[in-house]
C-alpha cells in the first residue's frame, strides 16, 4: 500500500479507536555478555568477540551476568515494578540466522519484574500513566549483513555476511499492557514513553540508550477497532524503530494504513514490518508468531534468581534522582515554564544543556542554542539533538567567545555551522573563517566615517534628534565589516561623531 491510499489521519481516528503496545529493547552497558565472559566492545574484527557459550557450541555452559540482574532491578524499581522473590529464564526456541543457537536466553512468564508503570508528560502538559506488564531479561542476537543489494535488506542481496559479536549482549525488554483511551494522540503518547523511558535509562546509568546507535529501540504494536467495540483488533508489529521521531511517524503511518485496509474491506495481517526513515513509511516483514509458537520452555542450564529482599530495597534506596524530579529541580533553578521544560525534554536537549552548563556556560546562553540554532539543525537534518556532531564543551566554548566579545551572535551561528560541518573546534572554526568581531577603535571609526560620508542625509537626520535613523548607520557598518563588528559600540560611535546624545 502506497502513502497516496492512506486514510487521512483525522478520519481514521472518526471511525477508530487505537490500542498500542510497546516493547522496548534496552542493550545494558556491562563489560561482558549475558551469559559469557565475551567483551561488549561491538567496534572490533567480526566474530572476534565470541566463545563456544554465545556461539551455543556442544558442551558450553551459560553463567548470568551479575551486573546484568542488578540493572535488571534498578529499571524495575524506577518503573514502580514488583520484584519477583523468584524468577528463572526460559528458551524462546527459533530459526534465524543471526541466532547462533536456534534460541534465545529470555524470560517468559516468570519475569523479574512486572506490573508496574511510567507516568509521561505530554507537550500540553497532560500527565498520562502508561502501565508496564513486565521488565525481563534476554540476550541480544548477532548481525545479518545483506550484501548485493540496493537496500541493505535481504531482499534482492547475493550473499549475507553474519558477525555474532553481538550474540549475547544483555538487553531488558520492557513491556506495556495494552495502551487505550489515547484516541488522537497515540502516537504523541508513544513518543512521549520512549522519551521518558530513555531518560529514565539514562539517569539510573544501566545505558547510555543512545537510539541512534541501537542501544535502544522500540517495537512499535498497533492495531485499531471501531468506536464502541471492547474486542482488539489484528495488530502488526512496526520492529527495531530507532529514533523519538520514528516512533510517533510509525504509529501514526500504521494508524492511517489499518483504517485504510479496514475501510477497503481487507484483513489486517498480524505481521512484523519495517520502518522506513526517508518518507516515514512501513513494509510489511514476516508472519508474527504467537507466543506458543516459540515452544518456551524454561533454560535447563541455569538455576532460578531469586534476588533478596535486602538486596532489593539496598538498590531501592540507591536509585539517583529520577528524570521526573530532576526536571523539576532544574526549571526552578533556571527559572523557565513547565511549558518550557517540556519543550526541552521533547527535543532531546536536557542533558546536552546540562553538561553544556558543566562545561562552563551561563543556563540561559545554554539553552538559547541548544534550542535555538542547534534544534533547528536537527530538525533539518532529521536528527537527534544528541546525534549532531558537536560537543556540550564546544557549545561552551562557543558562548566563552560570545561572552567576552570575540563573537557577536550572528557570528557565533557561523561557528556552530562550521563546527557541524566537520571543519574542526570552535576556535578552527573562527580562525579558517576569520569571523572574530572587529573589536579595534581605529578600523570601526574608519567604517563608521565612511558609512556617514556615504548616507549624509540619514546623518542630518541623526543630527537633527531623530536618533532612530542611526540603525540604517549601524546595518551599514555591519555590512562593510561582513557583521563582525559590535553592533552596539558601531551605534555609540555613530552617535559620538555625529555630536548625539542617546537620550
Amino acid at each position: 500500500m502506497t502513502v497516496t491510499e492512506l486514510v487521512p489521519y483525522e478520519d481514521a481516528l472518526a471511525s477508530y479507536d487505537p490500542v498500542m503496545g510497546l516493547e522496548v529493547h534496552v542493550e545494558l552497558g556491562t563489560k561482558t555478555k549475558m551469559f559469557c565472559g565475551c567483551s561488549t566492545e561491538l567496534k572490533q574484527d567480526a566474530n572476534s568477540q565470541t566463545c563456544p557459550t554465545c556461539l551455543g557450541l556442544p558442551g558450553s555452559l551459560p553463567v548470568v551476568n551479575a551486573i546484568g540482574v542488578e540493572s535488571a532491578i534498578k529499571i524495575g524499581l524506577a518503573l514502580n515494578c514488583e520484584i519477583a522473590e523468584w524468577c528463572r529464564f526460559a528458551r524462546k526456541n527459533y530459526f534465524y540466522p543471526d541466532m547462533p543457537k536456534n534460541f534465545q536466553t529470555s524470560q517468559y512468564d516468570e519475569p523479574i519484574a512486572f506490573n508496574g508503570y511510567l507516568d509521561v508528560q505530554l507537550e500540553d502538559g497532560e500527565i498520562f500513566r502508561v502501565q508496564i506488564e513486565r521488565a525481563h531479561m534476554e540476550e541480544d542476537t548477532g548481525k545479518s549483513l545483506h550484501v548485493g543489494g540496493a537496500t541493505g535488506r535481504i531482499h534482492g542481496a547475493s550473499h549475507s555476511l553474519l558477525d555474532y559479536n553481538r550474540a549475547g549482549i544483555p538487553l531488558i525488554e520492557i513491556v506495556t499492557k495494552p495502551i487505550e483511551g489515547a484516541g488522537v494522540r497515540a502516537p504523541e503518547v508513544a513518543k512521549a514513553y520512549v522519551a521518558e523511558l530513555r531518560e529514565l535509562i539514562k539517569a539510573l546509568g544501566v545505558s547510555e540508550a543512545r537510539m541512534e546507535q541501537g542501544q535502544m529501540r522500540c517495537d512499535v504494536n498497533l492495531s485499531l477497532r471501531p468506536h464502541g467495540r471492547e474486542e482488539f483488533g489484528t495488530r502488526s508489529e512496526t520492529k527495531n524503530v530507532n529514533s523519538l521521531r520514528s516512533v510517533e511517524r510509525a504509529a501514526r503511518y500504521e494508524i492511517q494504513r489499518h483504517a485504510a485496509v479496514l475501510n477497503s474491506g481487507g484483513t489486517i495481517v498480524q505481521e512484523t514490518r519495517h520502518f522506513h526513515e526517508d518518507d516515514g513509511s512501513t513494509t510489511a516483514g514476516r508472519i508474527k508468531d504467537n507466543a506458543e509458537d516459540y515452544r518456551y520452555f524454561p533454560e535447563p542450564d541455569l538455576v532460578p534468581v531469586a534476588p533478596s529482599r535486602e538486596w532489593v530495597e539496598e538498590l531501592r534506596r540507591g536509585l539517583p534522582e529520577l528524570p521526573r524530579v530532576r526536571r523539576n529541580r532544574l526549571r526552578e533553578e533556571w527559572g523557565v515554564t513547565e511549558h518550557d521544560m517540556q519543550s526541552m525534554l521533547n527535543a532531546g536537549a536536557i542533558d546536552p544543556i546540562v553538561a553544556t552548563i558543566e562545561a562552563g556556560a551561563d543556563a540561559a546562553s545554554a539553552r538559547k542554542w541548544w534550542m535555538g540554532e542547534l534544534a533547528r539543525n536537527a530538525n533539518e537534518s532529521g536528527r537527534d539533538l544528541a546525534s549532531l556532531p558537536i560537543t556540550p564543551e564546544q557549545v561552551a566554548r562557543i558562548t566563552a567567545l560570545v561572552k567576552d566579545g570575540s563573537l557577536n551572535d550572528k557570528l557565533a551561528r557561523q561557528v556552530f555551522e562550521g563546527v557541524l560541518a566537520g571543519e574542526g573546534g570552535p576556535d578552527e572554526v573562527v580562525e579558517k573563517r576569520g569571523l572574530k568581531v572587529v573589536s579595534d577603535e581605529g578600523a570601526l571609526g574608519t567604517a563608521v566615517d565612511e558609512a556617514i560620508a556615504a548616507n549624509a542625509g540619514i546623518a542630518d537626520k541623526i543630527r537633527s534628534g531623530k536618533v532612530a535613523a542611526a540603525g540604517a548607520l549601524v546595518g551599514a557598518v555591519m555590512k562593510a565589516t561582513r557583521g563582525q563588528a559590535d553592533a552596539a559600540r558601531v551605534r555609540e560611535l555613530i552617535l559620538e561623531k555625529l555630536g548625539v546624545s542617546e537620550g
